[in-house]
């Protein structure tokens, strides 16, 4: 079993050697030098815990995350840390991130401003823009590549894979549903269903958390008035314990040209709440076919387990004990996760083509940007993996104490491995300013950009590819890359010094591209002349900048006893005849072991299947201090006596008192599902509502033939998209300043978090 953690542990031994080296019998000088040199060795060793690749404010240090962190958070243990003493900094936007908010300042990290450019690490909830990516200095990192929706819009996903089934095959790219993009494809939907016949599963075509999926028999019941997109619904899927499931799987991109990607080796099994039944008799019940923990959260007999160690209680497991379960029933779980890698590959491998150039045209330094991506599986009766969407921003919310522990692990893992640079973020953007201003005469970054375009190539078809790759023989391009580290440029040495300090900060991510086997597995989707994914399109191939090779190089230079060309079968049997001429050379393997008959490395598999034995084993839910009734009464007797006052509400006060009464109303509904007529009036509320808010949002009303508990669970999930709306309006165009006309916002926040 590989050590998850690649940084140096402290070396107590060095410190007890020095200290029995000391005379007893020399002066004071002696003693205070002797004392000093120990506290500045202890010193560099704690900083050992926390710093990777040089000491502080060195230009390859970077800082280390650890969620044990979590347990120690006081003021002088946060000050010792590397990142407090560097004034490193974060942004956050439009985004929940509590967990990580956490993460990083028990890490001596600090929130920035709003309009702050001096920061480390920018973390947002949607696309960042053109603008923001360009200006980012070499030691910042924000988690999402441009135009990576071709990967997490439902639509852009979807005609991304079928342009691969079309030009490279069905067979090999027959993982995801059939879909039809509505309004467009509306008759050939209806084509279809009269030779296959529903069920169809409905969902828009950018929602995240379950909102607006319905399941309907016919397309007569698709709306057509709202971008949607219907999918063949897989009515026999895996069934656990009677529950229909699926898999919540992190991924992370570090890079798409050249591309890496890494899966965590622990994920998430949601479970739906009632029992499923495959008569189809109950398509209107969400929480029979949809596992969502959004939705199935509020059903009132949800189990939420609140041990911290059980990894396969309730409607949520990890992953591993998913695959032990399996495993002891006789399945082979070593195909199914080399199967779901493939998937993961695939599907990314099907998007990059859209995504590279993005990042070549408006990123300005190789390891600016990362991204972690949600993949939600579900895997049928005959244990094959169908990919259902690709999340933008994984939730990184902590409902419960198994959330807490996994997602504290991935994420300090996932800063880990990215490498955030550990320096001063105001020193070093003062550092750039000067370097810019004295370099102005070369032109500004605009026009360097203008001179990269200049300079593309266009390949017109793949016969051009093809002819330009004969002029050099492939034994030639193999040589260059992997006969010599001199034979690298600059740009090349770095790609690959980069790719190997990440892989042993990887923690508990699993590298599954590049690997000892993916260049005989996917070099066939990879352009000849310039490496990057190709989705099929004959006019897919042009402004490339530039006529580099990294994928190619890259593999050779990791893995350069592995023949390009060579087959899986292979594989072992190449490795094994160059030990036995003592060829073989040191070489990553990334976790790939010995290869099985399935294409999964022994060892690899091990790590899926193990227990999560890292990640914060608290929860972080907000602790009230209890209250005297004589206090409380004493915070609503000021307030109101400011109000009499002539103190008024400010708009944005109103609106959270009001999101506060309906906060109350949605536990109570949940909790007491067979309160009907509470339930009836919730909706009747909502569908009057619905039309105030600024963003669409359409109320669905259940059906009638659904029992008490699970019609109150649907409304529930509604009033919580309802809720949910309702506060990122408030957040997004309320009224943010103070008037002295208005209540004091202490007065009002200390009242608000503890009414009653």
């Amino acid at each position: 079993m590989e050590d998850s953690s690649s940084t140096n542990q402290p070396n107590n031994s060095e410190l007890t050697n020095f200290s029995d080296e000391v005379d007893p019998k020399t002066d004071d000088d002696s003693k205070k030098e002797s004392a000093s040199s120990m506290k500045k060795d202890s010193t560099l060793e704690k900083e050992d815990l926390w710093l990777s690749g040089g000491p502080a404010g060195s230009r390859n240090s970077i800082l280390i995350f650890r969620s044990s962190a979590l347990a120690n958070a006081s003021d002088n243990v946060v000050r010792s840390k590397p990142g407090y003493q560097l004034h490193t900094s974060y942004k956050v936007s439009q985004a929940e991130t509590k967990l990580l908010s956490k993460l990083l300042e028990c890490h001596g990290m600090v929130e920035a401003g709003n309009n702050s450019t001096d920061f480390n690490l920018l973390w947002t909830g949607s696309h960042p823009k053109p603008g923001t990516l360009r200006s980012l200095a070499p030691h910042q990192r924000v988690n999402h590549f441009p135009r990576s929706y071709e990967l997490t819009r439902k639509d852009r996903l979807y005609k991304n894979i079928e342009r691969m089934q079309h030009g490279k095959g069905l067979r090999n790219f027959d993982f995801i549903p059939q879909t039809f993009v509505m309004p467009g494809e509306y008759r050939e939907l209806c084509s279809t269903h009269y030779r296959l016949k529903g069920p169809w599963i409905v969902k828009p075509v950018a929602s995240s958390r379950g909102r607006g999926i319905f399941i309907v028999e016919n397309p007569n019941q698709v709306p057509l008035d709202e971008p949607v997109v219907v999918a063949k619904y897989i009515s026999k899927p895996l069934l656990v314990e009677g529950h229909k499931c699926d898999l919540r799987l992190y991924v992370l991109v570090s890079s798409f040209d050249p591309l890496i990607v890494y899966i965590y080796e622990e994920g998430l099994v949601r479970l739906a709440t009632v029992r499923y039944d495959a008569s189809h008799k109950q398509l209107w019940n969400p929480c029979m076919h949809l596992c969502n923990y959004s939705i199935n959260k509020y059903h009132s007999d949800y189990v939420k387990s609140d041990d911290p160690s059980a990894e396969n209680v309730g409607h949520k497991w990890t992953l591993s004990a998913l695959l032990r379960h399996l495993k002891a029933q006789g399945k082979d779980t070593a195909l199914l996760m080399a199967q779901i890698e493939d998937v993961v590959v695939k599907a990314i491998l099907a998007t990059a083509s859209s995504i590279v150039p993005a990042c070549q045209m408006f990123v300005p330094h190789t390891n600016n940007c990362f991204e972690l991506y949600g993949f939600d599986i579900l895997i049928d009766e005959d244990f094959k993996p169908w990919l259902l969407e690709v999340n933008l921003s994984p939730s990184l919310g902590c409902d419960s104490p198994l959330d807490v522990r996994l997602k504290s692990a991935m994420l300090a893992d996932l800063l880990t491995l990215v490498g955030i640079p550990a320096v001063d973020p105001l020193l070093h953007s003062s550092t750039i300013s000067v370097n810019s201003s004295s370099s102005s005469t070369k032109g500004s970054h605009f026009n360097v950009l203008k001179m990269k375009l200049s300079n593309c190539r266009r390949v017109h078809s793949a016969d051009a590819l093809h002819q330009t790759s004969t002029k050099k023989s492939s034994t030639t391009t193999q040589g260059r890359f992997s006969s010599s580290k001199f034979d690298l440029t600059a740009e090349e040495m770095k790609i690959v010094r980069t790719a190997k300090q990440q892989f042993e900060r990887r923690g508990g991510f699993v590298r599954i591209f590049p690997t000892v086997d993916s260049w005989s597995k996917y070099s066939q989707y990879l352009e000849t002349v310039t490496g990057i994914p190709s989705n099929g399109a004959p006019s897919s191939t042009y402004n490339v900048l530039g006529t580099h090779n990294y994928n190619q190089m890259l593999f050779l230079q990791l893995y350069p006893d592995v023949p390009l060309g060579h087959s899986l079968k292979n594989l072992d049997k190449s490795i094994n005849e160059r030990k036995s001429v003592g060829i073989e050379r040191k070489r990553d393997l990334s976790l790939d072991g010995t290869v099985t008959d399935k294409g999964v490395p022994h060892n690899r598999q091990e790590r899926y299947e193990r227990m999560l034995s890292q990640g914060h084993r608290q929860t972080f839910g907000v602790k009230k201090i209890p209250l005297h009734e004589s206090h409380s009464a004493e915070l609503k007797r000021q307030l109101l006596e400011s109000m009499k006052g002539g103190k008024r509400l400010t708009q944005i006060e109103a609106r959270k008192v009001f999101s506060s009464y309906l906060a109350c109303i949605l536990k109570r509904i949940a909790a007491a599902p067979d309160q009907e007529g509470h339930v009836e009036i919730v909706l009747k509320f909502l569908q009057k509502a619905s039309n105030y808010l600024r963003t669409p949002f359409s109320v669905k009303v259940p059906s009638q033939k659904l029992l008490g508990k699970d019609r109150a669970a649907i409304i529930a999930k509604q009033l919580n998209d309802f809720l949910y709306i309702y506060n990122r309006e408030t957040e997004m165009y309320g009224d943010v300043l103070h008037r002295p006309s208005e209540l004091p916002s202490n007065l009002f926040i200390e009242f608000l978090e503890n009414a009653r």
